[in-house]
């Protein structure tokens, strides 16, 4: 039998009876204009090739992790109402207290 738990309260969630949210983040890299500045220059096109043909030498998880990263959450029906009001975890300001004058 398989187990989940919401990855946010630690929660158990039992599969029938329980609403389970399943939140895929993926993160990518922009590059940004990169492209028309190598075809403008063919000098760098040399260079990005010499560059690429030594990366092998690189750790490929890290190198990996730096261009993209998907990450996926299982959570359970409270956790993921707290985060479709905040997904990107910003603060929030206390609402201030005027008076009704």
């Amino acid at each position: 039998m398989i187990r989940y738990c919401c990855d946010r309260c630690k929660r158990d969630i039992e599969p029938g009876s329980d609403l389970r949210y399943t939140v895929t983040i993926e993160i990518e890299a922009a590059l940004d204009g990169a492209e028309t500045e190598l075809v403008d220059d063919p000098d760098h096109l040399d260079e990005l090739h010499d560059l690429l043909n030594s990366a092998d030498d690189l750790c490929s998880s890290v190198f990996s992790e730096e261009v993209y990263q998907r990450k996926q959450f299982d959570l359970c029906k409270d956790c993921f109402r707290q985060y479709m009001k905040n997904p990107l975890a910003k603060e929030v300001a206390a609402p201030r207290g005027f008076s009704k004058n």
